[in-house]
Protein backbone atom coordinates (compact mmCIF):
# COMPACT_ATOMS: atom_id res chain seq x y z
CA UNK A 1 0.00 0.00 0.00
CA UNK A 2 2.76 2.29 1.03
CA UNK A 3 4.31 2.04 -2.38
CA UNK A 4 3.55 5.38 -4.41
CA UNK A 5 1.31 6.67 -2.09
CA UNK A 6 2.08 8.37 1.05
CA UNK A 7 1.84 7.13 4.64
CA UNK A 8 -1.18 9.02 5.96
CA UNK A 9 -3.74 8.37 3.28
CA UNK A 10 -2.84 4.45 3.71
CA UNK A 11 -2.99 4.18 7.38
CA UNK A 12 -7.25 3.97 7.32
CA UNK A 13 -6.74 1.98 4.12
CA UNK A 14 -4.72 -0.37 5.96
CA UNK A 15 -6.44 -0.83 9.37
CA UNK A 16 -9.62 -1.25 7.63
CA UNK A 17 -8.02 -4.73 5.10
CA UNK A 18 -6.77 -6.07 8.40
CA UNK A 19 -9.59 -6.51 10.15
CA UNK A 20 -11.39 -7.84 6.80
CA UNK A 21 -8.09 -9.81 5.96
CA UNK A 22 -6.51 -10.47 9.53
CA UNK A 23 -4.51 -13.37 7.72
CA UNK A 24 -2.86 -14.40 4.63
CA UNK A 25 -5.21 -17.49 4.38
CA UNK A 26 -8.26 -15.00 4.69
CA UNK A 27 -7.10 -12.78 2.29
CA UNK A 28 -6.06 -16.13 -0.28
CA UNK A 29 -9.39 -17.22 0.18
CA UNK A 30 -11.48 -14.35 -0.77
CA UNK A 31 -13.25 -13.80 -3.88
CA UNK A 32 -10.83 -10.83 -6.03
CA UNK A 33 -13.73 -8.55 -5.90
CA UNK A 34 -14.07 -8.37 -2.36
CA UNK A 35 -10.03 -7.42 -2.40
CA UNK A 36 -10.61 -4.64 -4.67
CA UNK A 37 -12.99 -3.34 -2.84
CA UNK A 38 -11.42 -2.84 0.32
CA UNK A 39 -8.47 -1.38 -2.32
CA UNK A 40 -10.91 1.11 -3.65
CA UNK A 41 -9.70 4.77 -3.11
CA UNK A 42 -6.05 3.55 -3.36
CA UNK A 43 -4.84 3.12 -6.67
CA UNK A 44 -2.31 1.84 -8.68
CA UNK A 45 -4.79 -1.32 -8.95
CA UNK A 46 -2.62 -3.70 -9.80
CA UNK A 47 -0.73 -3.80 -6.64
CA UNK A 48 -4.47 -5.31 -5.32
CA UNK A 49 -3.93 -7.96 -8.03
CA UNK A 50 -0.71 -8.90 -7.11
CA UNK A 51 -0.90 -8.86 -3.31
CA UNK A 52 -4.15 -11.43 -3.86
CA UNK A 53 -2.15 -13.38 -5.91
CA UNK A 54 1.02 -13.44 -3.31
CA UNK A 55 -1.41 -14.66 -0.52
CA UNK A 56 -2.31 -17.48 -2.66
CA UNK A 57 1.13 -18.75 -3.35
CA UNK A 58 2.43 -17.82 0.41
CA UNK A 59 -0.31 -20.50 1.16
CA UNK A 60 -0.17 -23.09 -1.47
CA UNK A 61 3.88 -23.06 -1.39
CA UNK A 62 4.77 -21.43 1.91
CA UNK A 63 1.96 -22.96 4.51
CA UNK A 64 0.87 -19.54 4.86
CA UNK A 65 4.16 -17.74 5.75
CA UNK A 66 6.13 -15.34 4.13
CA UNK A 67 9.26 -17.48 3.41
CA UNK A 68 12.61 -16.71 5.33
CA UNK A 69 15.14 -17.10 2.40
CA UNK A 70 15.27 -14.26 -0.87
CA UNK A 71 15.13 -16.83 -3.54
CA UNK A 72 12.21 -17.88 -1.87
CA UNK A 73 10.50 -14.39 -1.42
CA UNK A 74 11.09 -13.33 -4.80
CA UNK A 75 9.06 -16.26 -6.50
CA UNK A 76 5.68 -14.76 -4.44
CA UNK A 77 3.57 -12.17 -7.25
CA UNK A 78 4.28 -8.66 -6.64
CA UNK A 79 7.40 -9.17 -4.30
CA UNK A 80 10.81 -7.49 -6.24
CA UNK A 81 14.02 -7.02 -5.14
CA UNK A 82 13.36 -4.30 -2.81
CA UNK A 83 10.03 -5.73 -1.10
CA UNK A 84 11.98 -9.06 -0.54
CA UNK A 85 15.29 -7.16 0.95
CA UNK A 86 12.77 -5.16 3.20
CA UNK A 87 10.78 -7.81 4.62
CA UNK A 88 13.30 -9.76 5.35
CA UNK A 89 15.64 -7.90 7.26
CA UNK A 90 12.39 -6.44 9.14
CA UNK A 91 10.44 -9.79 9.83
CA UNK A 92 13.66 -12.62 9.74
CA UNK A 93 16.76 -10.16 11.14
CA UNK A 94 18.24 -10.47 7.44
CA UNK A 95 21.33 -8.68 6.61
CA UNK A 96 20.04 -7.05 3.46
CA UNK A 97 20.11 -3.60 2.65
CA UNK A 98 16.45 -2.66 0.98
CA UNK A 99 17.02 0.57 -1.11
CA UNK A 100 13.55 2.34 -1.70
CA UNK A 101 13.49 6.08 -2.69
CA UNK A 102 14.12 7.54 0.78
CA UNK A 103 17.34 5.67 0.80
CA UNK A 104 18.29 6.03 -2.40
CA UNK A 105 17.88 9.89 -1.94
CA UNK A 106 19.98 9.62 1.59
CA UNK A 107 22.82 8.12 0.06
CA UNK A 108 23.22 10.28 -3.24
CA UNK A 109 23.38 13.38 -0.97
CA UNK A 110 25.89 11.35 1.52
CA UNK A 111 28.32 10.94 -1.29
CA UNK A 112 27.03 13.61 -3.68
CA UNK A 113 26.47 10.56 -6.02
CA UNK A 114 25.46 11.39 -9.75
CA UNK A 115 22.07 9.99 -11.45
CA UNK A 116 18.75 9.81 -10.89
CA UNK A 117 17.02 7.30 -8.09
CA UNK A 118 14.83 5.94 -11.54
CA UNK A 119 17.90 4.56 -13.07
CA UNK A 120 18.77 1.10 -12.26
CA UNK A 121 22.69 1.23 -12.20
CA UNK A 122 22.15 4.24 -9.75
CA UNK A 123 19.69 1.86 -7.61
CA UNK A 124 22.64 -0.89 -7.81
CA UNK A 125 25.24 1.30 -6.59
CA UNK A 126 23.28 2.31 -3.69
CA UNK A 127 21.99 -1.01 -2.25
CA UNK A 128 26.13 -1.85 -2.71
CA UNK A 129 26.71 1.20 -0.63
CA UNK A 130 24.38 0.62 2.00
CA UNK A 131 25.25 -3.16 2.57
CA UNK A 132 28.51 -1.55 3.18
CA UNK A 133 26.98 0.40 6.40
CA UNK A 134 24.47 -1.58 7.37
CA UNK A 135 23.71 -2.95 10.56
CA UNK A 136 24.46 -6.63 11.03
CA UNK A 137 22.89 -6.81 14.24
CA UNK A 138 19.63 -4.76 13.43
CA UNK A 139 19.45 -4.94 9.88
CA UNK A 140 15.57 -4.22 9.94
CA UNK A 141 15.74 -1.00 12.63
CA UNK A 142 18.65 0.36 9.94
CA UNK A 143 16.42 0.24 7.12
CA UNK A 144 13.67 1.50 8.48
CA UNK A 145 15.49 4.27 9.97
CA UNK A 146 16.66 5.14 6.80
CA UNK A 147 13.04 5.18 5.38
CA UNK A 148 11.98 7.16 8.42
CA UNK A 149 14.74 9.69 7.59
CA UNK A 150 13.73 10.34 4.38
CA UNK A 151 10.02 10.42 5.29
CA UNK A 152 10.97 13.31 7.73
CA UNK A 153 13.90 15.30 7.80
CA UNK A 154 16.05 14.52 4.34
CA UNK A 155 12.95 15.70 2.17
CA UNK A 156 13.21 15.71 -1.78
CA UNK A 157 12.19 19.65 -1.17
CA UNK A 158 13.62 21.68 0.95
CA UNK A 159 15.53 19.10 3.60
CA UNK A 160 16.15 19.62 7.02
CA UNK A 161 19.53 19.69 6.97
CA UNK A 162 20.16 21.24 10.42
CA UNK A 163 18.41 18.31 12.28
CA UNK A 164 19.73 15.52 10.00
CA UNK A 165 21.99 12.98 12.44
CA UNK A 166 24.10 12.17 9.51
CA UNK A 167 25.11 15.87 8.63
CA UNK A 168 28.35 15.34 9.66
CA UNK A 169 29.00 12.61 7.25
CA UNK A 170 26.72 14.41 4.45
CA UNK A 171 28.88 15.66 1.29
CA UNK A 172 25.93 17.33 0.02
CA UNK A 173 25.47 18.99 3.12
CA UNK A 174 29.21 20.45 3.93
CA UNK A 175 28.83 22.19 0.03
CA UNK A 176 25.26 23.10 0.54
CA UNK A 177 23.58 21.80 -2.43
CA UNK A 178 21.50 18.75 -0.97
CA UNK A 179 18.53 19.91 -2.91
CA UNK A 180 20.86 19.10 -6.20
CA UNK A 181 21.17 15.36 -5.17
CA UNK A 182 20.07 12.87 -6.43
CA UNK A 183 19.30 14.35 -10.21
CA UNK A 184 15.62 14.45 -11.14
CA UNK A 185 14.38 12.52 -13.92
CA UNK A 186 12.24 14.59 -16.20
CA UNK A 187 9.09 14.63 -15.98
CA UNK A 188 6.60 12.97 -18.72
CA UNK A 189 4.54 16.10 -20.66
CA UNK A 190 0.76 15.15 -19.45
CA UNK A 191 -1.60 14.05 -22.39
CA UNK A 192 -4.67 15.75 -23.08
CA UNK A 193 -6.94 13.29 -23.64
CA UNK A 194 -11.05 13.35 -24.03
CA UNK A 195 -13.09 10.19 -22.57
CA UNK A 196 -17.14 10.47 -22.77
CA UNK A 197 -18.87 8.26 -20.08
CA UNK A 198 -22.13 7.17 -20.08
CA UNK A 199 -24.75 7.17 -17.27
CA UNK A 200 -27.22 4.53 -18.05
CA UNK A 201 -30.03 3.84 -15.77
CA UNK A 202 -32.57 1.31 -15.24
CA UNK A 203 -34.64 2.55 -12.06
CA UNK A 204 -32.75 3.71 -9.32
CA UNK A 205 -29.50 1.61 -10.55
CA UNK A 206 -26.40 2.22 -13.21
CA UNK A 207 -24.62 0.08 -15.41
CA UNK A 208 -21.12 -0.45 -14.56
CA UNK A 209 -18.24 -2.39 -16.65
CA UNK A 210 -15.54 -3.91 -15.70
CA UNK A 211 -12.12 -2.00 -16.72
CA UNK A 212 -11.69 1.51 -18.84
CA UNK A 213 -9.73 0.98 -21.94
CA UNK A 214 -6.11 0.83 -23.17
CA UNK A 215 -5.40 -1.12 -20.44
CA UNK A 216 -6.32 0.62 -17.88
CA UNK A 217 -8.21 -0.15 -14.47
CA UNK A 218 -8.81 -3.14 -15.63
CA UNK A 219 -9.86 -4.99 -12.60
CA UNK A 220 -12.47 -2.07 -11.33
CA UNK A 221 -15.69 -1.25 -11.83
CA UNK A 222 -16.29 2.01 -14.29
CA UNK A 223 -19.02 3.87 -16.30
CA UNK A 224 -18.50 2.72 -19.80
CA UNK A 225 -16.70 5.20 -21.55
CA UNK A 226 -14.53 5.49 -25.11
CA UNK A 227 -11.28 7.88 -25.04
CA UNK A 228 -11.07 9.63 -27.80
CA UNK A 229 -9.26 12.79 -29.69
CA UNK A 230 -12.22 14.86 -29.28
CA UNK A 231 -15.23 15.53 -27.66
CA UNK A 232 -17.00 13.95 -30.49
CA UNK A 233 -14.97 11.91 -31.42
CA UNK A 234 -15.05 10.51 -27.86
CA UNK A 235 -18.66 10.00 -28.30
CA UNK A 236 -18.79 8.39 -31.24
CA UNK A 237 -16.62 5.58 -29.90
CA UNK A 238 -18.67 5.52 -26.86
CA UNK A 239 -21.65 4.99 -28.92
CA UNK A 240 -19.82 2.27 -30.79
CA UNK A 241 -18.76 0.39 -28.30
CA UNK A 242 -22.32 0.14 -26.47
CA UNK A 243 -23.95 -0.75 -29.43
CA UNK A 244 -21.60 -3.62 -29.74
CA UNK A 245 -22.68 -4.93 -25.98
CA UNK A 246 -26.25 -4.14 -26.36
CA UNK A 247 -27.37 -4.60 -29.83
CA UNK A 248 -28.85 -1.44 -30.11
CA UNK A 249 -28.23 2.29 -31.13
CA UNK A 250 -28.56 4.70 -27.95
CA UNK A 251 -29.75 7.87 -27.14
CA UNK A 252 -27.32 10.16 -25.35
CA UNK A 253 -28.33 13.43 -23.53
CA UNK A 254 -25.38 15.36 -22.38
CA UNK A 255 -25.10 16.11 -18.50
CA UNK A 256 -23.76 19.64 -17.44
CA UNK A 257 -20.30 20.19 -16.40
CA UNK A 258 -17.21 17.89 -16.78
CA UNK A 259 -14.91 15.82 -14.84
CA UNK A 260 -11.12 16.24 -14.82
CA UNK A 261 -9.19 13.39 -13.92
CA UNK A 262 -5.28 12.10 -14.36
CA UNK A 263 -4.21 8.80 -14.52
CA UNK A 264 -0.43 8.29 -14.85
CA UNK A 265 0.11 10.58 -18.27
CA UNK A 266 -2.90 11.37 -19.44
CA UNK A 267 -4.54 14.10 -18.19
CA UNK A 268 -9.03 13.20 -18.72
CA UNK A 269 -11.46 15.49 -19.43
CA UNK A 270 -14.66 13.31 -19.10
CA UNK A 271 -17.68 14.73 -21.03
CA UNK A 272 -20.84 12.78 -19.13
CA UNK A 273 -23.98 11.87 -20.82
CA UNK A 274 -27.32 9.75 -20.14
CA UNK A 275 -27.83 7.25 -22.21
CA UNK A 276 -31.23 4.66 -22.94
CA UNK A 277 -30.37 1.88 -25.11
CA UNK A 278 -33.44 -0.54 -26.45
CA UNK A 279 -32.68 -3.28 -24.81
CA UNK A 280 -29.82 -5.02 -22.19
CA UNK A 281 -27.51 -8.08 -23.16
CA UNK A 282 -27.69 -10.32 -20.11
CA UNK A 283 -24.96 -10.14 -18.36
CA UNK A 284 -23.02 -7.20 -19.75
CA UNK A 285 -23.24 -4.93 -17.16
CA UNK A 286 -23.31 -4.95 -12.84
CA UNK A 287 -26.33 -3.05 -11.88
CA UNK A 288 -25.88 -0.99 -8.69
CA UNK A 289 -28.12 1.40 -7.08
CA UNK A 290 -26.37 5.12 -8.09
CA UNK A 291 -26.45 5.97 -4.22
CA UNK A 292 -24.51 2.73 -3.44
CA UNK A 293 -21.59 3.28 -6.26
CA UNK A 294 -18.95 3.93 -3.56
CA UNK A 295 -19.28 0.86 -1.64
CA UNK A 296 -18.32 -1.11 -4.71
CA UNK A 297 -14.61 -1.83 -5.81
CA UNK A 298 -14.78 1.08 -8.43
CA UNK A 299 -11.90 3.00 -9.77
CA UNK A 300 -11.31 6.89 -8.06
CA UNK A 301 -12.53 8.43 -11.86
CA UNK A 302 -15.38 6.31 -10.96
CA UNK A 303 -16.48 8.04 -7.87
CA UNK A 304 -15.58 11.33 -9.24
CA UNK A 305 -18.27 10.67 -12.22
CA UNK A 306 -21.00 9.03 -9.69
CA UNK A 307 -20.37 12.14 -7.95
CA UNK A 308 -20.83 14.29 -10.96
CA UNK A 309 -24.03 12.03 -12.00
CA UNK A 310 -25.53 12.60 -8.28
CA UNK A 311 -25.62 16.35 -8.40
CA UNK A 312 -26.79 16.72 -12.14
CA UNK A 313 -30.29 17.90 -11.73
CA UNK A 314 -30.94 16.54 -15.90
CA UNK A 315 -29.49 13.70 -14.39
CA UNK A 316 -31.93 13.39 -11.07
CA UNK A 317 -34.79 13.92 -13.61
CA UNK A 318 -34.01 11.46 -16.35
CA UNK A 319 -36.49 8.93 -16.87
CA UNK A 320 -36.18 5.31 -15.54
CA UNK A 321 -35.52 2.90 -18.32
CA UNK A 322 -37.96 0.09 -18.66
CA UNK A 323 -37.26 -2.87 -17.00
Amino acid sequence: MLQQTQVQTVIPFYERFLRVFPTCDRLADAPFGKVAEMWSGLGYYRRARLLHLGAKKIVKDFEGRFPSTYHEARQIPGVGDYTARAVLSIAYGGAFAAVDGNGARIIARLDRSSGSVNQPAFRRAANLRLSELISARNPGDFNQSLMELGQTLCLPRAPQCSKCPLKKWCCAYRFGDPQDYPARRPARAAEPRNLAAAIIRKGDRVALVRGLEEGLLGDMWNFPAAFGQTRQEALERLGAKLEGITGSQLEFKPLEGTVRHRITFRSITVALYTATPGRMMPGSFRWVPITRVDHEAISQLARKIAAAACASKSCRQAPAMPR
